[in-house]
C-alpha cells in the first residue's frame, strides 16, 4: 500500500473533479477504436463515492430504455477526460443504492439551491 502511495504522487490529477453524491454529472470518457480515440459522454446521477487518494472512484447511474446502467469511474484515470456537473443534488445519505429500486419520478433527487 505504501508503494502505491509513492507512485500516486506523480500520477494523481491536479485538476481532479469534485463530485458529490446526488449530483447529476456528464462524464466524458475516452474510448479507443482501432488506432483512434473518441469521446463518449455518460450522463447520470452519482450514487456512491468510495476509497480515497489515488484509489478514489465514483459510481454513476442512469436509466436508458427502461434498463438501469451503472458505471464506476476512477477519479484519477486518464480515460476520464472531464467531469461536468449538470446539477447538484440535495441528499442526506452517502450511498444512494435505494434509487435502484425506484422507478420514474420516484428515482429523482431534489436539486440543491446554492
Amino acid at each position: 500500500m505504501d508503494a502505491l502511495k509513492l507512485i500516486s504522487d506523480g500520477s494523481m490529477k491536479k485538476d481532479a473533479p469534485v463530485v458529490n453524491v446526488g449530483d447529476t454529472v456528464k462524464v466524458s470518457v475516452k474510448i479507443k477504436e482501432g488506432d483512434k480515440y473518441r469521446i463518449q459522454i455518460f450522463e447520470g446521477t452519482v450514487i456512491a463515492k468510495k476509497h480515497g487518494g489515488i484509489n478514489e472512484t465514483f459510481t454513476v447511474r442512469r436509466v436508458a430504455h427502461g434498463c438501469g446502467i451503472e458505471r464506476v469511474f476512477p477519479v484519477h484515470s486518464p480515460v476520464v477526460d472531464k467531469v461536468e456537473i449538470v446539477r447538484s443534488g440535495k441528499v442526506r445519505r452517502s450511498k444512494l443504492y435505494y434509487l435502484r429500486d425506484r422507478v420514474g419520478k420516484a428515482a429523482k433527487v431534489k436539486e440543491q439551491i446554492r
